[in-house]
């Protein structure tokens, strides 16, 4: 698998990433496990998790298989923190939280270090400087090696990048930010990507293929073993089977009947090959999606195919968005 450069940083990650949201809850350590090797052996490197993943099953589960099933030098393991089980406070950027997390994440992953720490989400409750601080302090002890986002808009971004900046040598450069990306979803386009290329901030588009609605599986109706009809994702599901979505569904599909493809691999592919996106993170059910979201390494959209999907996407942009003189 191509590898590609985190943002202006050193570290390469695979084109694709694994990600792990459903581990230690609906997937168990036996797929878990096919999960890995599968990616793995296709050249995989980059595994993103998170701290409140599975109560932290997730993390646990995956240090458990790099232990005995695939070398931890081989794999590029990010995880996040600064989300909290409160009801009244959704994110803890606080330094003493994520520090502490970040000490949790560690034990429970079985390793010394993250090679990606990621602040879940903007806390608007602590000062920038000091969730930023955390980090910093994070990879000058060795207990990560790069520094990311998560969630954070575009104003909120290009803040905290440019305070990064601001001393170089002394505070740790942002590699990375992690935003839900999609045909079904091109929010980021707005604001984010922009401040993202800017600054030297590779994107992670996270849900690439839109919750799954993107591979086509809900044009006539859930399936009753899909994560649309599971109780605990249904609603993440639920936005993106609406008409609109369905018009670029249909795009997608009519797409890859041309190309002799799914249409699953073509939605990868066009968010994959995006200007400032280094990696899409995969949240596949079992080896069997996953290599069929893997075969995707070998296609590339012709042009008039990516023009023809931008166009039945195409997100409304209005002031302030666009160029206010040619409104």
């Amino acid at each position: 698998m191509e590898q590609r450069h985190l943002g202006r940083t050193g570290l390469r990650v695979s084109r694709i990433g694994l990600g792990t949201l459903t581990w230690g809850r609906s997937t168990d350590e036996h797929d878990a496990a096919d999960l890995l090797k599968v990616f793995w052996e296709a050249g995989g490197t980059l595994v993103d998790t998170a701290d409140v993943y599975g109560d932290g099953d997730a993390e646990y589960l995956l240090g458990q298989l790099c232990e005995r099933l695939i070398p931890r030098r081989d794999l590029v393991i990010a995880t996040k923190a600064g989300s909290v089980p409160d009801p009244y406070r959704r994110f803890d950027g606080s330094r003493g939280h994520l520090l502490t997390a970040l000490d949790a994440s560690l034990e429970r992953l079985g390793t010394d270090y993250v090679d990606l720490w990621q602040v879940h989400a903007f806390d608007p409750e602590t000062p920038l400087d000091e969730t930023l601080q955390a980090l910093d302090i994070a990879v000058s002890s060795g207990r990560a090696r790069y520094a990311g986002l998560s969630n954070f808009s575009g104003w909120q971004l290009a803040k905290a990048a440019t305070w990064q900046l601001a001393a170089p040598g002394v505070r740790t450069r942002l590699a990375s930010t992690q935003m839900e990306y999609s045909l079904l979803q091109r929010g980021v386009e707005r604001e984010v990507l922009p401040a993202a290329v800017d600054l030297g901030v590779g994107l992670l588009p996270s849900s690439p293929l839109g919750r799954g609605v993107l591979t086509g599986k809900y044009r006539r109706a859930t399936p009753a073993d899909s994560r649309g009809a599971s109780e605990q994702l249904a609603p993440f599901v639920a936005p993106y089977l609406d008409d609109a979505a369905g018009r670029i569904v249909d795009a997608v599909a009519t797409a890859a009947d041309g190309l002799a493809t799914t249409p699953l691999e073509v939605a990868l592919a066009w968010v994959r090959d995006r200007p400032g996106v280094v990696a899409p993170i995969i949240g596949a059910r079992n080896a069997q999606q996953l290599t069929a979201a893997l075969s995707v390494e070998t296609l590339s959209l012709p042009d008039e195919i990516c023009r023809a999907l931008d166009d039945v996407s195409e997100p409304v942009h209005r002031y302030p968005d666009q160029d206010w003189t040619e409104l």
